[in-house]
């Protein structure tokens, strides 16, 4: 008998049938004697919806509220799949973040996990019963509840996975595990047997959308190791476990690319210490994440001024040009520009440690098909650059190509 954590994303419970065929992959384990707890995120689209509506409401809403309206996805996912799970015969309970023993911080829409005691999880399981949680949220100590942002689901059950001892973690998804490149834009992207920790920490966080970065972080800190699989059929899936040596000759493990970045740029800012300071400083305060920096110093009429350059997730454009625009007065900045249409495309690999080359073949190959470089940004094992969005795909070909054939 095995105790497994198996989280469900958005496309694998999109309707009743879905969540049916949930529901009798489910069954299936705790018919062979395995305690089974289920993650679930919202329904697709269900999320997104409730967002719209918020901001028909009003452009930017309380943090609060909005953790309030958005935790009710959840909610329902978690009650329809135990009903499903009633309707084979299996019991089975349904149970929000927080009465899951599911702790967080106090920071609404991005909330970060203090610790879980799911004694109530284990006394279901010992029960009889497959335990539904509903990913994305916990509850303060306050008793506030909070989300854990965008694909917090998978945060979930890796943290479930890791406070409950579990023997195995299963990330379901629609697609059948991770491959070199997202396979709806290119179709010769090939599907990995396994992948580091990093490395798909990094994948993670430049744009794939199998994995959210977070819940890598996790499983990586405290050894959770997973596999990534479809919902859709059984084949098997990708192992995200710990680097080993095998996997340092692969130069290139994967390209992503990121459409959800923007682009705030502060014209003229003075050449002065304690500018940039001051900037990013107003961005943390407002819990806002900066990816990619750029700062070109320039000389207008004799005055040193710089342009500043930062990204931010999509969704935090409008909250991260309102807090700048309050800093005009104290700054004396020229202007700030907003935007939207750029991609981040992205090179991903342990080999990059020991096989120098790489920025040179990708800067060239994106030369050769007239894509420009607006912002570059390396670590040890990757090389990100923003470049404009109608040519990301076509980048995105032409990069994968080169790389990985």
């Amino acid at each position: 008998m095995a105790l497994i954590v198996q989280k469900f994303g958005g496309s694998s419970v999109a309707n009743p049938d879905r969540i049916k065929n949930v529901a009798a992959r489910v069954a299936k384990y705790h018919g062979q004697g395995d305690q089974i707890v289920v993650v679930v995120s919202a329904m697709s689209g269900v999320t997104d919806n409730l967002i719209r509506m918020a901001r028909e409401i009003m452009p930017l809403p309380s943090e609060r509220e909005m953790d309030m309206l958005l935790a009710t996805g959840e909610q329902t996912t978690i009650a329809l799949t135990a009903i499903a799970l009633h309707a084979l015969g299996v019991p089975a309970c349904s149970m929000t973040g927080a009465q899951a023993g599911i702790v967080t911080d106090g920071v609404h829409s991005k909330a970060k996990i203090r610790n879980i005691t799911p004694k109530h999880v284990h006394q279901l399981l010992d029960e009889g019963n497959v335990v539904i949680v509903a990913g994305f949220q916990g509850q303060t100590m306050e008793g506030q509840i909070t989300t854990l942002g965008r694909g917090g689901s998978d945060l979930t059950a890796i943290a479930l996975a890791s406070a409950l001892k579990a023997d195995l973690c299963q990330i379901y998804t629609d697609v059948d595990g991770v491959y070199t490149a997202d396979p709806r834009i290119v179709p010769t992207a090939k599907k990995l047997s396994e992948i580091s920790y990093d490395e798909m920490l990094e994948l993670a966080g430049l744009g794939a959308k199998v994995m959210q970065s977070r819940s890598v972080e996790f499983a990586k800190k405290f050894g959770v190791i997973f596999e990534v699989r479809s919902s859709l059929n059984d084949n098997p899936g990708t192992i995200v476990k710990e680097e080993t040596l095998s996997m340092e000759g692969v130069v290139i493990r994967g390209v992503s690319l990121d459409k959800n970045q923007a682009k705030v740029t502060l014209i003229e800012v003075p050449d002065k210490p304690g500018v940039a300071s001051r900037v990013f400083k107003a961005i943390a305060d407002a819990n806002l994440n900066v990816d990619m920096i750029v700062q070109n110093i320039s000389h207008n009429a004799g005055v040193p001024a710089t342009d500043l350059s930062f990204t931010v997730d999509k969704p935090d454009l409008l909250k991260a040009t309102t807090v700048i625009e309050n800093l005009k007065s104290e700054i004396g900045y020229k202007e700030v520009l907003a935007d939207e249409k750029i991609g981040k495309l992205s090179v991903v690999g342990v080999g990059m440690r020991s096989h120098p080359g790489v920025a040179a073949k990708m800067f060239e190959t994106l030369s050769n098909e007239g894509v420009n470089i607006e912002m570059i940004s390396t670590s040890e094992i990757k090389i990100s650059v923003v470049i404009a969005l109608d040519k990301g795909e076509q980048a995105m070909k032409a990069v994968h190509a080169a790389f990985l054939g």
